[in-house]
């Protein structure tokens, strides 16, 4: 399959010290806590052959939010969340962090390494087939990785300081507070893949071998012949 995504190089760094980019950017966060809520971080996407698909973005025109997708869809980052410090679990519901990563991609691990020595709890997306390429594209309006999303903030490519401060104007602590204990969910692909239809899948059965019976031995009954005569 064509990769038809690209790693983008890392981020340019934003100016030491500028404390109103920062305010601004705590500003924002708040607007959005004021009319957003965990429920509409998600939403529910079906698309034309019926699957399901949950993101953080609306895909496609009949996209909604979704509750099934805060409880079902992400039910083990959820789960992880129960084991947080109160403080941090509340950004992390109200923020939640996710990243979109590829394969052979370094700023996806740079990315990723950034988000766990500062102990900040994400989703992993992983973009690997062309169905999630083409989510990306509507999620992100790009096909570069890595892409991240705090709440409803994107971030496209990676740099330190840059997610550094979204991330504090978020509200996540600078330095690590995850417990030892702490177990990351698994990452996921952003798409899943169609389902096979039962009977697609099943081995082609081999028809019945039909074999003509064998010809009684000479001078044998038969019901034609009952007495076994020759002639």
């Amino acid at each position: 399959m064509p990769r038809s995504f690209i790693a983008r190089p890392s981020a340019e760094k934003p100016t030491s010290g500028n404390a109103l980019l920062l305010t601004m950017l705590v500003a924002a966060f708040a607007a959005l806590a004021s009319g957003v809520s965990l429920a509409q971080n998600l939403y529910r996407s079906v698309g034309p052959d019926g699957r399901v698909t949950y993101s953080d973005r609306a895909i496609g025109p009949n996209a909604k939010p979704s509750a099934e997708a805060v409880s079902n869809a992400d039910g083990p980052a959820s789960s992880a969340n129960a084991q947080l410090p109160y403080d941090l679990r509340q950004t992390a519901n109200r923020y939640p962090v996710t990243i979109y990563t590829g394969k052979d991609c370094e700023p996806c691990d740079e990315a990723r390494s950034h988000l766990q020595n500062r102990g900040i709890p994400f989703n992993e997306r992983t973009i690997e087939t062309s169905s999630d390429v083409a989510a990306l594209r509507k999620l992100s309006g790009q096909d570069s990785l890595p892409f991240a999303t705090i709440g409803n903030q994107h971030l496209k490519g990676f740099g330190a300081d840059s997610w550094d401060q979204y991330l504090s104007a978020a509200g996540y602590p600078k330095q690590p507070q995850l417990p030892k204990n702490y177990k990351a969910p698994a990452a996921k692909a952003l798409t899943m893949p169609a389902p096979v239809a039962a009977e697609a899948a099943k081995p082609a059965e081999r028809p019945a071998r039909i074999t003509a019976p064998a010809a009684p031995p000479p001078g044998a009954p038969t019901p034609e012949n009952p007495a076994g005569l020759r002639f």
